[in-house]
């Protein structure tokens, strides 16, 4: 694809390509009803997930006219309760000499009663060397967005390449700081930090000190945040080696848990890499902390140069429902926030005792659905779930307890993305009963494992006839529980 393609702007395309667009778009048997999507063409990253006068704010990375990664704005979405969201429109247009070839991630902060978005300016010299700029766009209390004409950081430091983005900005007592994902001349990848004391002159700090190593060629949307008296290290490091069951996608996010970083030091006291979530398609996730005190999560639900099935269809990728981050055993756990109950409608409630066989129910069955599954008085081998199922179609959910074992199997979901490296993602788990949280949308589940302590979040793209749902054990018996919800729809 030619660089005038990839990098035209909206108002490039004609009135009738974006009629063609929208009418393919409208045609996909594949659209989410409670996960935030594009209207057309290609989401990706979410930026300035924030609280701001009293509500929700959340943009995404967005190339509007393909869905292939191209020239990037930042798309505006608002939720007053976390459940229901309201496009607002496009809010940063990359069309300046600091963000001329892409408005890229970054995150946003409340500051004398303005919504101030931090950003990563793309731009391209003739040559086509990549240079980028921390750009600054303010946005007020009726939603107006302008954009700061002088970058914040004008430079990459020494040591680091171009691939020098996604600042995610927090204040401290004393200090604004943000965080920004780092290539080093060696390509190793790292997170280096910028604090300022006015928001206006910003002064290079250094590089967080891990003890990781070389662990990937960079590190990608970087968040920083302290839970529960603990500091947390958030990153998408690119380049990880699979072991086992362990770093299966293309791209990994996951997270460090430790003391609080050292504000003068840099140094990060911590425990080993931990995965975020085990499904496929999860990457570049994003917090903040509500008016409630609570820190939420939600990340993109897709993969980068992954072809998935709506992209013939002139859209591509969503976002996970947001979650709520904590910590329990020393391991961060994601919870579905519990505003999205309020999605809830006609409900069915299922008690049984299964043994080694498959059951299904009267009334038990859907294509867009909240379930909560409980397994236990255990004794089976394997015990687990079957959704979105047919004759031709199924996905199941698997715990094998003899292997201490959760298993996400896809190999026969519908229409699967290209270049997924296998069908089937696991993780070790060991408890004598499960509990399943299901959210399951049009063409996505996403899984909460014994409340939060695994996650697996994918797209599946089956058929619109595949809606059984199953529950089965094998070589032996379980005591199930289940309660299953319609979800309302709840994005523009």
């Amino acid at each position: 694809m030619n660089r005038e393609q990839k990098y035209r702007l909206l108002e490039q395309a004609s009135p009738e390509e974006i009629t063609a667009l929208t009418d393919l778009v409208n045609e996909c048997p594949w659209r989410q009803t409670f996960h935030v999507q594009p209207i057309m063409g290609l989401l990706n990253d979410p930026n300035g997930f924030s609280f701001y006068e009293g509500e929700y704010h959340l943009f995404y990375q967005w190339f509007p006219l393909g869905t292939y990664h191209g020239m990037k704005y930042w798309y505006h979405t608002k939720s007053k309760d976390l459940a229901f969201w309201h496009n607002e429109g496009i809010a940063i247009v990359p069309k300046d000499p600091i963000d001329s070839h892409g408005a890229y991630s970054g995150s946003a902060i409340v500051k004398d009663n303005k919504l101030h978005l931090i950003y990563t300016g793309n731009t391209r010299d003739s040559k086509w060397n990549r240079r980028p700029y921390q750009c600054l766009a303010i946005m007020n209390e009726e939603g107006f967005i302008n954009k700061q004409n002088t970058p914040l950081v004008d430079h990459v430091p020494e040591g680091y390449t171009d691939h020098f983005r996604d600042p995610k900005v927090w204040k401290d007592d004393d200090m604004y700081r943000f965080v920004i994902g780092a290539q080093r001349e060696d390509l190793t990848g790292a997170a280096v930090v910028y604090e300022s004391s006015d928001f206006k002159e910003w002064r290079y700090q250094g590089e967080i000190k891990t003890n990781l190593g070389h662990f990937g060629y960079m590190w990608e949307c970087p968040d920083y945040f302290e839970l529960e008296g603990k500091g947390v290290f958030i990153f998408s490091p690119q380049g990880l080696t699979p072991e086992q069951d362990r770093f299966q996608n293309i791209y990994q996010s996951g997270y460090l848990i430790g003391k609080p970083l050292d504000r003068k030091t840099l140094e990060l006291d911590h425990g080993e890499f931990e995965e975020l979530d085990r499904g496929f398609d999860f990457y570049a996730p994003q917090t903040m902390v509500d008016e409630k005190g609570r820190r939420i999560m939600i990340a993109w639900m897709g993969q980068a140069e992954v072809a998935y099935p709506t992209d013939s269809h002139g859209w591509a990728h969503c976002l996970t429902i947001p979650r709520e981050l904590k910590i329990r055993h020393g391991k961060l756990i994601q919870q579905p926030v519990p505003e999205l109950q309020k999605l809830r409608g006609r409900s069915i409630v299922i008690q049984d005792m299964i043994e080694n066989e498959v059951r299904t129910y009267e009334g038990v069955r859907g294509t867009t659905f909240e379930m909560v599954c409980e397994f236990s008085a255990v004794k089976a081998a394997a015990v687990g779930i079957v959704i979105r199922a047919s004759q031709q179609e199924q996905t199941i959910i698997r715990y094998d307890k003899t292997n201490k074992k959760i298993t996400l199997n896809r190999a026969e979901s519908g229409n699967l993305s290209d270049g997924t490296n296998n069908a089937i993602r696991s993780c070790r788990l060991d408890s004598e009963n499960i509990k399943f949280h299901l959210f399951v949308d049009t063409s996505s589940v996403e899984v909460f494992i014994n409340d939060g302590e695994e996650v697996f979040t994918s797209r599946i793209f089956p058929q619109s006839g595949s809606e059984e749902i199953r529950f089965f054990t094998e070589e032996g018996s379980a005591h199930m529980t289940m309660t299953k919800w319609d979800l309302a729809q709840a994005v523009d």
